[in-house]
Parts: structure tokens; sequence; C-alpha cells
């Protein structure tokens, strides 16, 4: 994997051409793993282009927002992403216990003033974590906290997780990040004598993330689909000017890693052989 800053220069890739050459796609697929994040370009502006694009690789990840779901300003909003404010840096469905491992977002119409995204290679905050405050990546990689989300949408749901905000393997390897300060629970299950250690570590960890050197900022305009990696990047929003005359208007969708390594396999069969 290739870890960055506020330096990186975002992959990019033709939405036609990862639908219908296997090259392009491939070359899509390796840089969403290794990078974490490309940008499709080229997409027509109009809702169903993600189905199409998950298609390319599998099926969609079914959520308690439905198989695909609208990002907008609406009125009596279940969750904050559905409102003009700004959007913290967070990783989508801690609250879950297996997260959608990809996500895709197709803008369709974009704010005429504000809506910048903003992403942060969240592997590479931790390692800083790590070389600047072991003790807090200690307290991140090994103390579990409560994650909540209750609402209605494609269905009701009442939603509990509790999950390490940075996830290692057994050799010490970040796996995942899991957090979203929207959805972290206001009750936190930790004997005393954790609980400030947790949140010096947390605060610690943010910082890190909201450095300016390591945030890329970005504008998405009609037709672009931002691909990411779920389980390593954070992503947020800033606030924006909701006008009826320009309404800003995402369509989102998951995939699990499993299929998109699945379709990758595959395509590098089909484009170097056996």
């Amino acid at each position: 994997r290739y870890y960055w800053d506020a330096t990186l220069s975002i992959p990019q890739a033709d939405f036609q051409e990862v639908l219908h050459d296997d090259g392009a796609a491939l070359a899509w697929l390796l840089a969403l793993r290794r990078v974490g994040i490309v940008h499709l370009k080229g997409a027509p502006a109009e809702q169903g282009q993600v189905a199409r694009l998950a298609e390319r690789i599998g099926y969609l990840r079914l959520t308690f927002y439905g198989h695909t779901w609208q990002v907008q300003d609406k009125s009596m909003a279940n969750n904050v992403a559905y409102t003009s404010g700004k959007l913290s840096l967070h990783t989508d469905y801690p609250a879950l216990h297996f997260a959608p491992g990809v996500q895709f977002l197709h803008c369709i119409n974009q704010a005429k003033e504000g809506g910048e995204s903003e992403v942060v290679d969240g592997f590479h905050m931790a390692e800083q974590l790590q070389r600047e405050d072991p003790e807090a990546f200690r307290t991140l990689t090994s103390l579990r906290v409560d994650f909540t989300d209750t609402g209605t949408d494609y269905c009701d749901f009442m939603l509990q997780s509790k999950n390490r905000i940075i996830d290692v393997d057994s050799e010490g390897k970040v796996t995942k990040i899991n957090y979203n300060n929207a959805t972290r629970d206001s009750v936190l299950d930790l004997p005393l004598h954790q609980v400030q250690p947790f949140y010096r570590a947390l605060k610690a960890y943010v910082d890190i993330m909201n450095r300016p050197e390591n945030v890329v900022t970005y504008t998405m305009k009609p037709g672009d689909i931002v691909t990411f990696d779920n389980w390593r990047l954070l992503h947020g929003r800033k606030s924006y000017i909701s006008r009826p005359d320009r309404l800003r208007h995402l369509e989102g969708a998951y995939l699990d890693w499993d299929e998109v390594m699945s379709r990758l396999r595959i395509v590098r069969r089909n484009v170097q052989g056996d």
C-alpha cells in the first residue's frame, strides 16, 4: 500500500473505459487497493450509475439505507449527511460489526458554494500516531467502545457494536479504522481508570487527522464518481449553501472487499493470462 498526505494527486480513471475494458478495470482496482481512493470521470450526471459500476464488480452491499442512497439536504434528516452542515472526518458504519469495505459516491449536482470533500489516509495517520504517541496507539488498538445508530430509512434499525478505533492484525499491522463521532455512543462503557486515557488517545489521533498537511480537499463535479476504501480512509465534507435552484445531490453505494478482490483477480487473469 502507498501511504499519503495532502500532497496526494488522486488517481483518475475513465468511467466508460472501466465499464467496458478489463485493462482499465484492473488499473482502477489496483489503484483502489494500493492508494485507497480513485476518481472516475465521465459518468452520466443521473441516478443509477453507482449501480452500473457495482455490477461491473459483482453486487451492491444492502444496508439500512438501501442498495443505493441519495445524499441531499432533507427536512427531518435522520443522518447528518442529509443536511447542508459540515461532516467531520469519519468512516461509515462503525456501528456494524462488519462495515462495508468500499464506498462509491457519484456527484449528480454540486452546490454553488461550499460542499468540498475531504479525505485522510487513516492507516498513515495511525502510523504517525504510533510514532508520535505509542501509548495512545496502544490504547486505541486495545479498548473497544460502543457505536450506535437508530432510525428508519430502508427499514427500521437499531444498531450497536463494540469496536476498537484502530484494528490491527496479529503482527500489529493496521487493518481497519472504525470511527464516526456522530455514532459513537454517549455512554462510554469502560472502567473508570481507562476513560481519560481513551479520550486523550482519541484526541491525539483526531488532531493528527485534522492537520492541514494530512487532509486532501477536492470538489466533485457532476459526472464524477469517487471510489474509496471505507476501512482505511476517513472522509468528510465542508458545509454548503443549499439553494432550490442548485441542490447538491450525490448518490452513494457500498460493496464489500471480498467482491472487489474477486473481480480484481478475474480481470487480472483476463488481462495477464494464467
